[in-house]
Formats: C-alpha cells, structure tokens, sequence
C-alpha cells in the first residue's frame, strides 16, 4: 500500500492515544520483581516493545531487545508515509545506535555484548582500542565520515537526516520546531549542573504531546510521534533494567 500524509495521521493517531498514560507508569514503577513487570508491560500498550524479554533477560538482551523493537517501529511509521519522507523517517532507527558508534569511533574496546550484536559484530572485528575504522558499508555507513571526531557522531547523523528531507521540508514551522526543541533538550542534558534528569523528560514530553498535536495533516507528525515513543522505550528499558541486573534489591519510595 502505498503511504499518504493522511493514511500516515490515522496510523499515528492511533498509536499516540494508546501510549501508556501516568498511571499506567505508576504501576510498573511500584513492582518489584522483573517477571511482575514483564507481565504487565506485555498486556497493555507497551507490548510492541517487549518480544524477546523474558524473566531471565540479562540487561544486554534487553538492551538488544529494545534497540530492535525501535528499529521495528521506525520501519513501520516510514512504511506509513509518503515516498518522499520515508528516508528520512528510516533514517531515525540508526538513533539507537549512536552511542555505540561514539564508543567505537573514541577508538573504546568493543565489549563482548557488541560482538554478539548482529549490526555492531562487523565494527568490533575491524576496531580494535585506538584505532578509528568506519562503518565500510551497510545502514551505519554514513556515520563513516565522523569516525575520526567521534563527538561529530550526533552531528552527522542530523546532517544526514536533513539531507534525506524533502527539498525545503526543514524550513516547514513544525518540523524546524521540533528541532529547537530536541536540540534544547538535549544541550539541557548536557549541563554539569544538572540534578533531576526525569523532570527535563517529563518536560520534554509534554512539549512534543503539544506539538503533535498541532501537527494534523502535517508529515512533522511522523518524527514528533518518533520522539514521543523514543521516551517510552527509554523509560521502559530503565525499569527492566534496573530489575534484571538488581534483582532483589528493594526500589526506592
């Protein structure tokens, strides 16, 4: 089926309104024990993350888990869309792989978790501590060029997602918007200073909740969504997280 703006906005939609609310983050925060959690992430509207977790999930599976699942969404909001935008709605799945690209390319030892990974196991045969090989060929290619300055890894991810926009799309009000917003929030996060990263994520959230829902009819919705469940399956990964590799031990209040 070909993709269309309006095909796209009911899909979204759709979605957007059965993203878990608060309450339902309430009540995974008070479980205690990983498997409680697993089934209650499995029953409700964070069960696209979950295939492949299981109560005996170390925190690399899950990682690998949710690093595939987002990938899996990408591929489907672009699928959603019109040709001209799905390159660079695709292009967004690599998100979840820039901080390893960032480890590899400062020239970091690969760890055995990476070398199991099917996307990173060719970077960790070619990399080895102090050397700077790029991506030679494959999805992570286009990040080969910010292999030397592994600070330019960000950088050159958002050069080449403009670069797949459609001609003129970045000067769109919603879409530069939401860029002003992403870029604010993360120079926040960024700050030394910093004592309380969940309320700038709560804010952040509320921000993109706003502007997506101003974004009717509009192709900017496609990568406000992106962002919005980005945050969920951030949030998700800690809570799984923190229980698979601290069993037992008692949350905080």
């Amino acid at each position: 089926m070909m993709g269309s703006v309006e095909y796209a906005q009911a899909r979204l939609s759709a979605r957007f309104g059965a993203r878990p609310d608060e309450l339902a983050w309430r009540r995974i925060e008070h479980l205690r024990e990983l498997p409680a959690l697993i089934d209650i992430a499995r029953t409700g509207a964070l069960h696209v993350w979950m295939a492949g977790i299981g109560p005996m999930s170390v925190p690399h599976d899950i990682d690998r888990h949710i690093r595939e699942r987002w990938r899996e969404q990408v591929l489907e909001v672009a699928a959603w869309m019109p040709d001209a935008w799905q390159p660079a709605v695709a292009w967004c799945a690599v998100i979840a792989d820039l901080a390893v690209c960032a480890h590899l390319a400062r020239g970091g030892a690969p760890s055995a978790w990476m070398a199991d990974d099917e996307l990173y196991c060719d970077l960790c045969e070619r990399d080895s501590p102090g050397t700077r090989a790029g991506p030679p060929g494959g999805v992570l290619a286009p990040l080969a060029s910010a292999w030397a300055e592994s600070d330019r890894i960000g950088r050159t991810w958002q050069r080449e997602w403009q670069r797949r926009l459609p001609h003129g799309a970045l000067e769109a009000t919603l879409l530069y918007e939401l860029v002003g917003i992403v870029a604010a929030h993360l120079a926040q996060f960024r700050d030394p200073a910093l004592r309380d990263g969940d309320a700038l994520r709560r804010a952040l959230a509320a921000r993109l909740t706003l502007l997506f829902r101003r974004a009717m009819l509009d192709p900017a919705a496609a990568f406000i969504y992106l962002a919005l469940i980005a945050q969920d399956g951030e949030r998700l990964r800690g809570e799984l997280v923190r229980r698979a590799a601290l069993p037992g031990v008692p949350l905080v209040a």
